[in-house]
């Protein structure tokens, strides 16, 4: 359910404002509506933001420097020394880049001298104070005139890939343009040399590398400069909420809090220097919206706040899909051994991982712990165990849970129908309470009527010696049910509008309603996959291990292992994803759910 709030307006004298605000702050129950007068540009916000985005990017890159196996110890928190490291990153960065490129080159530059081997530079220079031009050529084999040896003193240095690397020594300087060939320019550096520069610039990037995983150690005070950065964002855009009144000497403020807090907000305020008002909220108010459901509704939560959260004035449908999603996904994983997996292995997270665990980490543990035991009270119905077939057990209490409890392939997928109704049916009952909350009772007369039509119909199928259909009490109901249907779906119209809109509503009906309901065979559809799947995992072990008494249990196993891991995995999303899909679209839909509330967020440090 949604938590009743209150509205709060405070009336501060502007010099008192901004300490007014460190109190509300210290306070962290008050919710600030955000301002209806448009907000001007503001360079401090902009600021901020700016160096909020270089803090996160520099926190991304130092998470990347963190070694999971051997984590460095990290330092204390300084919102100081925090601010100061993306410089730093961005100085090793540059560096970084520089001694890349420069290694680039130096590699590109010895892939070029390579074929020509190791020689000193200076030699060449001293053969070109003697009057001598020693030149460097690369032809293919095939146009490589032996004549130049005579020529020109060409010497081949090396042969290779289809091509020939020779050099000339004459006092020709035209020899490239006599040959017809482009001369290779050669870089002044020795093979050696460029290998020791190569081996410098990879140290150097070491080096700049490991002042970055140095800097990981540092991360508490980047998340620490983070907070202070965004805590300064958060008060400059509340400092902006307020509208200034009386020329500018008081300073007008709105927010929220639950009904819950209100004493404890009333007597922190008596104490301060402001006027404040609490009111209800009127129907045109956005009021933000807490989640106020008891310990089982909670875990679902985080599967509600999905899609979106409902508006102040609906119903929260979250207590009412949960026991359908907990069955839901049971169905859909279908196997006792993989809820037992699950159920285990969030156990022994809770256990093993307690001092570690954040609260929304323990809620989810929680629910994976509910989904687990939910699937292996549904997974007893087919009696799958990790693709094995638990009735097949020639036990006594076995079989007598076979007798009781397993459902064969016909009646699951019946089972999934019967669900959709059920759940559908549910859903339009919802959809009466909201609009009995929202409009009032009379717009939610055409609803009930369907659901009296509906239920009228299936109780005459299930049941025709207690209700004939169309008979005389069968007409009856109907009668009163088909002139609310058409005649009354909105109130403030006249009939002959009631009866088209009356008749559209039928046409959606019939379209609509059977679609929901099949799509609920989807249920039965993945829990028949992923025990068809597991059973072809057990046979692949089986008949893959070779017949040797250590190669074959140990082949089985490997086998066994990979291929229900892939499959726990793949049915476990479907698992999630499916029953989303049937309480978001079906459920919803038919629960007329709209949504579009803001979620509680205090004003708080």
């Amino acid at each position: 359910m949604v938590a009743k709030m209150k509205k709060f307006t405070f009336l501060a004298f502007y010099r008192d404002y901004d300490a007014f605000l460190h109190d509300l702050r210290d306070l962290g129950l008050i919710h600030v509506a955000a301002s209806d007068r448009p907000v001007e540009d503001n360079e401090q916000l902009d600021e901020f933001l700016v160096k909020l985005k270089q803090l996160r990017e520099a926190q991304k890159i130092l998470n990347r420097q963190i070694d999971k196996k051997s984590a460095a110890p990290l330092n204390e928190p300084d919102i100081e020394r925090g601010k100061t490291i993306p410089r730093e990153i961005e100085l090793i960065q540059n560096a970084t880049a520089s001694l890349n490129q420069q290694l680039q080159v130096s590699i590109k530059e010895r892939e070029l001298l390579r074929p020509w081997g190791n020689f000193d530079p200076e030699n060449i220079e001293r053969l070109r104070k003697a009057g001598y031009l020693l030149d460097f050529f690369i032809v293919p084999d095939n146009q490589y005139n032996p004549e130049w040896e005579t020529t020109y003193d060409a010497v081949v240095v090396k042969r290779e890939t289809s091509r020939t690397y020779f050099v000339t020594l004459t006092q020709n300087e035209k020899v490239a343009d006599e040959l017809n060939l482009e001369s290779v320019k050669i870089p002044g550096i020795s093979l050696t040399q460029l290998d020791g520069l190569i081996a410098s610039l990879r140290e150097k990037i070491q080096v700049q590398d490991q002042k970055l995983k140095a800097l990981a150690a540092e991360l508490p005070s980047l998340k620490a400069a983070i907070g202070d950065i965004e805590q300064r964002m958060n008060y400059t855009r509340v400092h902006q909420s307020g509208t200034s009144l009386a020329d500018d000497k008081l300073m007008l403020l709105q927010g929220w809090a639950p009904a819950d807090n209100q004493r404890e907000i009333s007597d922190y305020l008596e104490l301060k220097a402001v006027y404040f008002d609490v009111a209800d909220p009127t129907p045109d108010d956005e009021v933000p919206i807490k989640f106020k459901n008891n310990k089982f509704a909670r875990l679902f939560e985080p599967i509600a706040e999905l899609y979106m959260l409902p508006k102040y004035n609906e119903i929260d449908l979250t207590p009412y899909f949960a026991p359908f999603y907990m069955v839901f996904f049971g169905l859909s994983l279908g196997d006792v051994g993989y809820g037992l997996f699950l159920f285990t292995a969030a156990t022994l997270a809770k256990i093993l991982q307690k001092s570690k665990l954040s609260t929304s980490m323990k809620a989810i543990l929680s629910l994976v712990q509910v989904l687990g035991a939910s699937t292996m009270v549904t997974g007893l119905l087919t009696g799958g165990f990790f693709g094995f077939a638990l009735y097949d057990l020639d036990w006594p209490i076995v079989q007598a849970l076979k007798e009781k409890a397993f459902f064969d392939n016909n009646r699951m997928f019946m089972l999934s129908l019967v669900l959709g109704v059920v759940q559908v049916l549910f859903g339009m009952c919802m959809k009466v309470f909201n609009r009995i909350k929202q409009q009032g009772f009379k717009y939610s007369l055409s609803t009930v009527g369907w659901i009296v039509l509906l239920v009228s119909f299936i109780v005459a199928a299930l049941l025709p010696n207690a209700l004939p259909m169309f008979g005389t009490v069968h007409l009856i109901v109907l009668i009163p049910a088909a002139l609310l249907i058409y005649f009354y779906n909105s109130p403030d119209k006249n009939p002959f509008l009631n009866l088209g809109i009356g008749l559209w509503d039928t046409y959606n009906m019939a379209t609509g309603l059977l679609g929901d309901v099949l799509s609920y065979v989807r249920l039965f559809a993945l829990g028949l996959s992923g025990g068809i799947l597991a059973s072809v995992f057990n046979s692949l072990a089986a008949g893959m291990s070779p017949d040797n008494a250590i190669a074959k249990p140990i082949v089985y196993v490997l086998i066994f292992l990979i291929g229900h891991a892939i499959n726990i995995f793949m049915n476990t999303l479907g698992a999630i994803v499916h029953p989303v899909r049937l309480t978001f679209v079906e459920f919803y839909k038919n629960s007329e759910f709209e949504g579009g509330g803001k979620k509680y967020s205090p004003f708080r440090k």
